[in-house]
């Protein structure tokens, strides 16, 4: 806040974790600018959507509570167009909202102050007009004593925006001075020192945190949180020499946040640090880091060593059967998956139907695989519960008669959407001439997911399981079919993106696909595991070979009955 008076500063750049005071530090500057130095501002939110609420939720109270500033901008109540939800006039100058999808907001309006919050989650384009940063400091060109700001929680390493602007600048952290040698330090996650108790049932790790200390990195005193947190502290350029063109940058972390204590720091470590979906969100919003994937599987070796051998075609903990099945010219190509509590996973059997997918042969042999009851050793069985059918190729009009006849037993098709940003449930469209609900999957969010829980070194939460038995389709042409493609980073329209990338000589990535399809199936499940569990533990075994469906109530959990046997 003192940069932002300081006429030699005409950037400012906050890089820091979340819940920090990131949103306080804006509504001052707003304050600031609105009591004693008017002019026109312009707050740039990642939608317009959230652009609404923060103006709702921030912007308005703090009008209405702060005296001085509810004399100056009109009262919402009088329905004056001076004060709406996205425009606050006031004498001398106004503050306009704006969404970084919404070009229409970012290229109108000459702009002295320009505060950009969150700026990582920015769309790479707004609309077709190109980067929503580029459109939003253009308007600032005419005003001498312009000012930036721009605040984020970081994302990933190479893409993220907030890291590019930070190093820009003087990249200060905020220091903290050691009781011991009165050296200042960063507080890091690798400087923490801590004691816990692993504690397992059912299937769940949980930690208890205890005795946690930071480690000086100078003299290796160790002190606990209530002391360093009532030391001097200051900020520590790395890069000082960037004041000179009018760029300074901060950096904090969660260690020195009031509202954060040490333990519970720690606590989020121990409980992510196996799962990389999640310790990602901890690295970015708690330590305030970019996310550096740490490498792909190489070595399809790798995963071939980590087979195991189940006791029966289930092995204890499946739950839950998925199908996932990839169209060819000369075939299908399927996977069942099974998937136990917090999304173990355990591979069932790849396989191939040869036909061409225009023959009513090869459906047919679909069908007795969608059929088939898959066994525990106790004798109690499972059948798919939920089949994805990919509709893209040369086959969409086979697909979409195949999935029109099998709606009701959960046979779906689908089609995949590449581009980051896409959630794996993107959304489902009936644009096709059956009105059919056709799945739209992202497959790049669906890759990195099913990465990243390949990577995964221990058995729990998703964790994959393979079976050693090659007969079911997990030889080493499956796993090298399965690492087939990279994430690396590309530019787009002058922007560096992700993007997914084939690292194998032959191409072939149904493995790959196969298991995002899976996943998504599961997702849209949405299985209550607890109920599932309980059911097969309920359900005896038959004593005659023919299966016998055990059909629950329905309940307002919607809990998946089909499949048991």
């Amino acid at each position: 806040m003192d940069c932002v008076t300081d006429p030699r500063i005409e950037k400012v750049v906050i890089m820091s974790s979340s819940q920090i005071g990131k949103s306080e530090i804006i509504n001052n500057i707003i304050g600031y600018f609105i009591d004693i130095d008017p002019g026109p501002l312009l707050l740039v939110q990642p939608t317009i959507e959230i652009a609404q609420d923060y103006s709702k939720r921030r912007i308005t109270p703090m009008i209405k509570d702060t005296e001085v500033l509810a004399e100056k901008v009109a009262d919402s109540k009088t329905r004056d167009l001076n004060n709406t939800i996205l425009m606050k006039v006031f004498p001398g100058g106004f503050l306009a909202m704006a969404g970084a999808n919404s070009p229409a907001g970012l290229a109108s309006r000459p702009i002295r102050v320009l505060l950009c919050d969150e700026v990582d989650r920015y769309p790479d384009s707004a609309g077709s007009e190109g980067d929503p940063i580029g459109l939003a400091e253009k308007r600032t060109t005419t005003f001498y004593n312009r000012k930036k700001i721009f605040v984020s929680t970081p994302t990933i390493k190479g893409i993220s925006r907030i890291e590019a602007e930070y190093e820009l600048g003087t990249q200060e952290k905020w220091c903290v001075k050691c009781p011991g040698c009165g050296n200042y330090h960063f507080i890091e996650l690798r400087d923490i020192q801590f004691d816990y108790e692993k504690i397992e049932s059912n299937r769940k790790i949980t930690y208890l945190v205890h005795d946690v200390k930071w480690k000086c990195p100078s003299c290796l005193e160790k002190f606990d949180e209530h002391t360093i947190k009532r030391q001097p502290a200051k900020w520590i350029a790395d890069n000082p020499e960037a004041i000179n063109n009018g760029i300074r940058s901060f950096r904090l972390n969660s260690f020195v946040s009031p509202w954060y204590d040490w333990k519970r720091i720690i606590q989020e470590f121990l409980d992510t640090k196996n799962d990389p979906e999640r310790f990602k969100v901890f690295v970015n919003t708690v330590l305030g880091e970019t996310w550096e994937e740490r490498g792909e599987i190489e070595d399809e070796n790798i995963l071939l060593e980590r087979r195991e051998k189940y006791d029966a075609d289930l092995p204890e903990g499946v739950l839950v059967l998925t199908c996932a099945v990839d169209t060819q010219d000369d075939r299908l190509e399927y996977e069942v998956v099974g998937w136990g509590q917090y999304e173990e996973s355990w591979g069932i059997e790849k396989g191939i139907i040869w036909g061409k997918p225009n023959d009513d042969s090869t459906w047919q042999q679909l069908d007795d695989k969608l059929s088939q009851v898959w066994r525990f050793a106790d004798g109690t069985g499972l059948t798919v519960s939920c089949t994805f059918i990919d509709s893209g190729g040369h086959f969409t009009e086979e697909v979409y008669l195949y999935t029109k006849e099998r709606l009701q037993n959960k046979v779906f098709p689908i089609k995949g959407q590449g581009g980051s940003g896409i959630p794996l449930l993107y959304k489902i469209s009936r644009n096709n001439k059956y009105r059919l609900p056709l799945i739209l999957i992202g497959v790049d969010a669906g890759k990195t997911s099913v990465m990243q829980r390949l990577k995964i070194k221990e058995p729990g939460p998703k964790y994959c399981h393979f079976p050693e038995n090659e007969e079911k389709g997990y030889d080493q042409m499956y796993f090298k079919g399965l690492i087939s493609e990279k994430q690396v980073i590309r530019k787009s329209k002058g922007q560096p993106v992700t993007v997914w990338e084939s690292i194998a000589p032959d191409k072939r990535n149904e493995p790959l696909d196969l298991r995002v399809y899976n996943l998504a199936a599961l997702h849209l499940l949405k299985p209550n595991f607890d109920a599932l569990e309980k059911k097969l533990r309920e359900t005896p075994m038959e004593s005659a070979n023919i299966p016998k469906k055990v059909v629950s109530k329905k309940s307002k959990r919607r809990v998946i009955s089909k499949g048991i046997y």
